[in-house]
């Protein structure tokens, strides 16, 4: 289990400030977020030391912190990388692409995707495991995760209002309901370890279900 995150027992390293102009080495940025996700996923917060993810990008330590400041800067990226990587800002883009009912779907199959991810499974259950209920952890993976999601898909279906297609009073109130939906309880069940990811045909019609569910209830008729 994670225990509570402790700002004491977190080696504080001087972060080597780069040379004025000189861009960092995105190789090693993005060597290092593969690390991290896959170490915070699999050790935790605590558990993953600063060392370890170092070692896993092949940087070192001064590399990880002159990236990414601390610990927990480093935990926020990389939660954010894992939801742009299956989650990319081009399914949210505010242009029209097509029919609505098919990006809804895009959207939907991307963020179930991304919620029973590995990753996803394993920093939800940390994020429970946290000793206490204001544990700063949490607000870092609501922000870097659950919120810019949220946020991106209210950008989108104010798009949508404005052409004419979505009748919505409360966007942000919608975008929450969408995903919240989407999650259903099979989210919920895998998070508890009482089941694994359904048959894709399964899968497939959960999602076509909610997102014909959400058009009826905001779509213009």
């Amino acid at each position: 289990m994670v225990s509570n995150t402790s700002s004491a027992s977190r080696p504080k390293v001087a972060a080597k400030p780069a040379s004025p102009g000189r861009p960092k080495d995105l190789g090693k940025r993005a060597a290092i977020l593969e690390a991290a996700k896959r170490l915070f996923s699999d050790q935790g917060f605590n558990g993953a030391s600063m060392d370890q993810i170092a070692a896993g990008a092949g940087v070192s330590k001064l590399t990880v912190y002159s990236h990414f400041g601390d610990k927990e800067a480093l935990f926020s990226a990389a939660v954010r990388a894992k939801c742009e990587e299956l989650l990319p800002d081009g399914l949210f883009a505010e242009e029209l692409k097509g029919p609505l009912r098919e990006q809804l779907l895009a959207i939907a199959n991307a963020f179930f995707a991304l919620i029973s991810s590995h990753e996803a499974i394993s920093t939800q259950r940390m994020m429970m495991a946290l000793g206490q209920a204001d544990d700063p952890l949490r607000k870092l993976f609501w922000e870097a995760g659950p919120q810019r999601t949220q946020d991106a898909f209210a950008t989108f279906l104010r798009s949508r209002i404005k052409a004419g297609e979505l009748e919505i009073a409360d966007v942000p109130c919608a975008a929450r309901q969408f995903f919240a939906l989407i999650k259903g309880d099979i989210h919920g069940r895998m998070v508890c370890g009482l089941c694994t990811l359904p048959p894709r045909n399964d899968v497939s019609a959960h999602i076509e279900a909610t997102v014909d569910m959400f058009l009826r209830a905001y779509a213009v008729r």
